[in-house]
């Protein structure tokens, strides 16, 4: 029996879920295109749109990882 999880809260790296960090990086870009921040906030902003960047990337790395073992395992069958 495959054991699911559908939260991605219980990912010690990735807290929130995906679409939601997504949303995020979105709207730091939006807000960085908009030219009304502080050069200082610019900065802080994107440093936070880079973290949010990698943890949906170790996010992805550990679906794609989990979707390579179930396809190996139906292929053994």
């Amino acid at each position: 029996m495959i054991k699911r999880n559908n939260s991605s809260n219980s990912d010690p790296v990735f807290h929130g879920n995906y679409e939601d960090k997504i949303a995020e990086i979105e709207k730091i870009i939006a807000q960085i295109e908009s030219g009304n921040l502080e050069l200082e906030s610019v900065f802080d902003q994107f440093a936070t749109a880079v973290e949010y960047l990698r943890q949906c990337e170790t996010f992805l790395q550990q679906r794609q990882q989990q979707v390579d073992l179930l396809i190996e395992t139906l292929s053994d069958d």
